[in-house]
């Protein structure tokens, strides 16, 4: 599969959007593309994911990756997709399944170690997943205030 979906949340506000993590690999020069109006902690993001790829024994693609944060509208900021860029990347190049990713969400900032850190909204974003009917992700540090939402 050179294609995943994997699903997210930005945050605005109180209310947590759905964002679709679109990674597609290809052919030709090696490149690290993030499109779909990131802010610049989301754009620094690359670096990170990169180190945290390759330090938790995976392999990083020497190919094109594009990566496509939708809707394009809403803006995205702070290291929140990091998690689920690495994974859509390691779905793509078939170093993970990617058959389960729909059924999660995923929201953390990795670091070079590939270790999850917090990030805010958690509370928003454990509703949303929920009325969702998904299962998320996030850092261990954020499971005490994603535990208070309902549902």
């Amino acid at each position: 599969m050179e294609l995943s979906v994997v699903y997210s949340r930005a945050l605005a506000g109180i209310e947590a959007p759905l964002v679709r993590v679109e990674t597609h690999l290809s052919n030709g020069l090696p490149s690290f593309n993030i499109v779909g109006l990131p802010e610049t902690a989301v754009r620094e993001s690359k670096d990170r994911v990169r180190s945290a790829i390759l330090n938790s024994h995976f392999t990083f693609p020497d190919r094109r990756i594009t990566v496509n944060l939708a809707p394009a509208d809403l803006p995205k900021e702070g290291g929140r997709f990091d998690l689920p860029i690495a994974l859509g990347i390691l779905c793509a190049s078939n170093q993970l399944p990617p058959d389960r990713m729909a059924q999660h969400e995923f929201q953390a900032e990795l670091a070079l170690d590939g270790s999850l850190r917090a990030v805010s909204g958690a509370i928003p974003a454990a509703i949303a997943a929920s009325r969702s009917q998904r299962l998320l992700v996030m850092a261990a540090d954020s499971a005490p205030l994603a535990a208070l939402a309902p549902g």
